[in-house]
């Protein structure tokens, strides 16, 4: 299998698997015993933690605090900033946003809240006038993605922050696609939260982290036993922390070199793609992006039959976000870029990592466009109706 999939998860790193399995087995206890072996335990917890705050610039390792993943460490965030200023009631977000974030903002807005969504460029790049003019003193919470997993587009954090914290407002990006992917430093960045996930970078899933700058405003989302210093009740994943810490590790070594490799193999994919497919486009191409997303348009195919069939001669890839499909909705962050909903059908996610080879995509680039002039035939044909009848 040629696995371009990446943003919706990664292959566990062989050494983040070798340095889980004694913890799953061997070293189980429970961190919070007071006996030796779990107390052996809690030493790797918070040596993990100290190892994670280091790599990420955090000023201590009393800002990281770890959860089960992303869609946990988002929702700590939001919660913790509205419930530290009940009196406002409006949230910033942005219309390209990940579904954790899209649907938590849904159900705030039905208890009173209001959500200001802030648009995006045909390039994917933030509405800057826009989102300046959303910057109130009624604003509680400012969540802006790092990186868009559909896109790879970037947002300018550190010009966001700044002008976040000169309004007096809290900060929470979602960095679940940057991390391991960009160099991050949080000592020079005025983020309050950020959230990631270790699956996303060759660590295991199920185990993620959100850091909490030291005086930002906290409340748990769970409640219980005093587990993460009073902040998050349940007893600790030891081996997931082991496998973030070491996953991390491994990501932040990999970005003298690894990050150049994977983008002249998205280059030579986009380049070769959109060659040989007649009509076809790049989806936020003229913004930055992370090194190893791309998304590409493909006119007179329908993005779910294309992806069986590419499934069926050993290539995974996807249309957007694992976390929406069988969603019977085009893509939210093409529409934000103008997209209509037919060429939103038609639209493709291709997602490397540094396990990908340029066999990988050399083999992609011979099969990808084939399948598409078959599928296009067969369309005009009238053997392949446009758009599912799940659409």
């Amino acid at each position: 299998m040629i696995y371009l999939d990446n943003n919706a998860t990664t292959k566990v790193a062989p050494e983040v698997k070798q340095t889980m399995d004694p913890f799953c087995c061997d070293d189980y206890g429970n961190p919070s015993a007071l006996y030796d072996f779990g107390t052996r335990t809690r030493r790797v917890v918070e040596e993990s933690r100290k190892d994670v705050a280091q790599l990420l610039g955090a000023k201590t390792e009393r800002e990281i605090m770890f959860t089960s993943g992303g869609t946990e460490s988002n929702h700590t965030a939001i919660y913790s900033a509205l419930k530290a200023r009940p009196n406002r009631k409006h949230i910033v977000t942005s219309q390209v946003e990940h579904s954790s974030i899209r649907n938590l903002c849904q159900v705030l807005s039905q208890e009173g809240y209001k959500i200001i969504s802030v648009g995006v460029s045909k390039d994917g790049a933030l509405n800057w006038e826009e989102f300046e003019a959303a910057l109130t003193d009624d604003v509680a919470i400012v969540s802006i993605m790092w990186a868009n997993n559909e896109t790879g587009v970037l947002f300018p954090i550190e010009r966001i922050a700044a002008l976040v914290k000169q309004k007096g407002i809290l900060f929470h990006t979602d960095a679940i696609q940057a991390i391991g992917k960009i160099p991050i430093n949080l000592a020079q960045i005025p983020v309050d939260y950020l959230s990631f996930s270790a699956h996303k970078f060759h660590g295991p899933k199920g185990i993620g982290a959100l850091y909490v700058r030291e005086g930002t405003p906290f409340a748990p989302l769970f409640f219980g036993g005093r587990q993460e210093r009073d902040r998050r009740a349940g007893t600790e994943n030891v081996p997931g922390i082991v496998g973030l810490n070491c996953a991390l590790q491994l990501a932040v070594r990999a970005l003298d070199q690894e990050p150049f490799r994977i983008a002249n193999l998205r280059d030579q994919l986009e380049h070769e793609l959109i060659t040989k497919i007649p009509e076809s486009f790049m989806n936020g191409k003229q913004s930055q992006r992370i090194p190893n997303t791309t998304n590409i348009t493909i006119p007179g195919i329908e993005a779910e039959a294309f992806l069986i069939r590419l499934n069926q001669k050993g290539i995974a890839a996807s249309s957007g976000s694992a976390c929406l499909t069988g969603a019977l909705e085009p893509s939210h962050v093409l529409q934000a870029m103008g997209h209509s909903e037919e060429l939103a059908f038609s639209s493709l996610r291709f997602s490397l990592s540094r396990y990908t080879t340029a066999e990988d995509i050399e083999a992609a680039i011979r099969i990808i466009p084939s399948l598409v002039d078959e599928l296009r035939k067969l369309n005009q044909k009238g053997k392949l109706v446009y758009g599912s009848s799940s659409h």
